[in-house]
């Protein structure tokens, strides 16, 4: 089972949305608020392409997206087998 990491902000239903998704499968998740820390976000942003809306979500070390690429993964099928390193 691969680790999943959401960096959220206090403010963001997307952040909602894809935390209740995950926990829909009973997926266990770590949660990183980045409201008080802009230094991290620019970080990953540069670090993901120049993303920079939350969330951002990684499963194991693969950088996901936010909660649209998440959600395009459960419809197609592929989050759960994502997630167990299938």
């Amino acid at each position: 089972m691969q680790e999943i990491t959401i960096y959220t902000t206090t403010t963001c239903p997307y952040c909602v949305s894809a935390k209740r998704l995950l926990s829909q499968y009973g997926l266990a998740f770590k949660e990183v608020d980045l409201t008080t820390n802009p230094e991290l976000r620019q970080k990953l942003s540069t670090e993901n392409n120049g993303y920079r809306t939350v969330p951002m979500i990684f499963i194991g070390k693969d950088f996901v997206g936010g909660f649209s690429e998440l959600s395009a993964l459960d419809k197609a099928g592929k989050l759960v087998p994502k997630v167990e390193g299938a």
